[in-house]
């Protein structure tokens, strides 16, 4: 699966390549093309990168939870 986000990675590049470029020269689908590739970032590549980064439970030591709230506020006040 990463060769499929690699390939989708390279794919929203050229398409924001290909997007500027048309900026560029005026074109007239230019702002199309630029949407698009936006759209495709914001609902296509990024939910699926986002899944199978997190999938096997590495996001949990990003968590605040009790135990960690208790360590860090162990100290203060103690001055």
């Amino acid at each position: 699966m990463k060769l499929a986000l690699k390939i989708m990675f390279v794919i929203f590049l050229v398409w924001m390549a290909l997007g500027a470029y048309l900026i560029n020269t005026e074109h007239e689908k230019a702002q199309v093309v630029m949407g698009l590739g936006v759209l495709y970032l914001s609902f296509i590549f990024m939910p699926i990168f986002i899944y199978f980064r997190y999938k096997d439970g590495k996001y949990k030591k990003y968590i605040i939870n009790d135990e960690k709230l208790r360590k860090a506020f162990k100290n203060v006040g103690k001055e």
